[in-house]
């Protein structure tokens, strides 16, 4: 029983990584490839499905991750205490603390586009300026997500 607990565990720990690296890859590229268009109303529609997908996928696994990963700890003996353990918490909440404020970018970005693409004017300046610090902020989380998985893997004493 235990052992299969555990191995379900880790398959679920390991699932909601790869949602949040991929999604957040993937919700990077859309954007990208959107914005590189200046279609206000293309933007609008990616946009908008990158939200469903932040608030659907993302937010899931995001609540999904540290239940998992503490259940996992505790049943394979771990100190949550463990500088790895401490490592990952903290770049973990780092990523949160970029990813709260991307969203609603995005959705500021979102709402921009619709109105552009209704009025039939360009993108105004408001949503270059937003998209300038959605770009940067996916950075230090991209590279922080890395370095998580790196610890889970390594698990370095």
């Amino acid at each position: 029983m235990t052992v299969t607990l555990e191995l379900l565990l880790r398959w679920a720990h390991v699932i909601g990584a790869t949602v949040l690296l991929g999604t957040g890859a993937g919700i990077a590229f859309f954007m990208l490839m959107a914005h590189r268009t200046r279609d206000a109303a293309l933007i609008a529609h990616v946009a908008s499905t990158v939200v469903i997908a932040d608030f659907l996928f993302t937010a899931t696994a995001v609540l999904v991750q540290p239940v998992t990963g503490v259940w996992l700890a505790h049943l394979v003996g771990w100190s949550l205490g463990s500088p790895w353990i401490l490592a990952s918490v903290g770049l973990y909440i780092l990523i949160g603390c970029f990813w709260l404020p991307v969203v609603w970018m995005q959705m500021r970005m979102r709402d921009l586009a619709r109105v552009a693409a209704s009025e039939g004017t360009p993108l105004p300046p408001a949503y270059f300026r937003l998209y300038r610090l959605w770009f940067l902020s996916g950075f230090p989380a991209f590279f922080a997500m890395l370095g998580i998985i790196w610890l889970m893997l390594a698990r370095p004493t």
